[in-house]
């Protein structure tokens, strides 16, 4: 954990709370989209290492302090600080954008033009993070089984299966375990469960019952995920990341801006849903394509410009910071 992450997760200024928010929106914005990843976006803001040790730190020490009602003690030790605003950021974002995001999605330019973004972020995350690991051949066979995995999981065809409430635990339990690994999204594991039209109609219309019964999964899946990323983390850093590295590279292809759909059926309410694309060359004469490709630089400057932030030697700021 650098110095500025160390400082964030005991924030004390407003500006840190409100890095903290704005982080957790992020976070929040990109998981509603299927093809990026919140734990994505926590890479890449430089928070990652002190999420996943807080999702650890709710464990037996944790509830011993709350049967014996040492609040003070079990708010420390959670780091309520820094989970509360990032919890808020992340729920705001998935109640005021879901609606928004569903409609750009729906609009085949509006989708491109989204994923040309979000693409510009990851590879300037893969080119960011992938610097600072140490190079070998165990980091190197460990980013090349995450890029192979991610590549299969985002080529998967979305199944059509019930909405029961096992069914709707378990796919909480899986999503939220995706949603902390950058390059693969929780919203496509739930698209491949047959789940994401569901939950995602069940949040608009805040239908509470089924949203319980997934809240409650995602809760078990998190704290059991979240110790095996801990542990990989303190003990293989460097092929850890490297893996997750590649787990950003092989979800690439899913978030490559332009596609042409090649099998599609009806959803439950009727409408078109498309099971599997092919990525197609653009319009490269179009104003669409100069607007996506915009984009996509702005989102790799961006990241590079926050990575440079943090940690002072990003390659592509260091000489124009200066």
């Amino acid at each position: 954990m650098d110095k500025n992450e160390s400082r964030l997760s005991q924030p004390r200024t407003l500006a840190q709370y409100l890095r903290l928010y704005l982080t957790g929106f992020a976070m929040g914005a990109a998981d509603v989209v299927p093809g990026v990843s919140g734990g994505t976006m926590a890479f890449i803001l430089g928070i990652y290492s002190t999420l996943i040790n807080t999702i650890r730190s709710f464990n037996l020490t944790a509830l011993r302090m709350l049967l014996n009602r040492r609040i003070g003690d079990l708010l420390t030790h959670v780091r309520l600080t820094f989970l509360l605003p990032l919890v808020l950021g992340g729920v705001s974002a998935v109640l005021l954008l879901s609606g928004f995001l569903t409609g750009v999605l729906d609009d085949e330019q509006g989708r491109a033009l989204l994923f040309a973004f979000f693409f510009g972020l990851v590879v300037a995350s893969i080119v960011t993070i992938g610097a600072k690991v140490r190079w070998n051949a165990a980091a190197l066979a460990t980013f090349a089984v995450g890029t192979v995995v991610a590549f299969v999981l985002v080529n998967l065809v979305p199944a059509e299966v019930e909405h029961s409430l096992p069914v709707l635990f378990f796919s909480g339990t899986i999503a939220i375990s995706a949603m902390i690994l950058p390059g693969i999204s929780g919203s496509f594991i739930l698209l491949i469960l047959g789940q994401y039209d569901y939950v995602l109609t069940a949040v608009s219309n805040r239908d509470l019952p089924p949203l319980l019964v997934f809240f409650v999964g995602t809760v078990v899946g998190i704290l059991a995920f979240s110790r095996v990323l801990s542990y990989l983390l303190a003990r293989y850093y460097h092929q850890t990341v490297a893996l997750l590295v590649g787990f950003m590279l092989g979800a690439l292809w899913k978030i490559y801006p332009w596609k042409n759909c090649v099998s599609s059926d009806l959803d439950r309410h009727g409408d078109f849903r498309c099971l599997a694309e092919e990525n197609i060359l653009p319009d490269f004469g179009s104003d669409a394509f100069v607007l996506a490709v915009v984009l996509a630089i702005g989102g790799f400057v961006l990241v590079n410009l926050l990575d440079h932030l943090q940690a002072k030697d990003n390659l592509l700021f260091r000489r124009v910071w200066k």
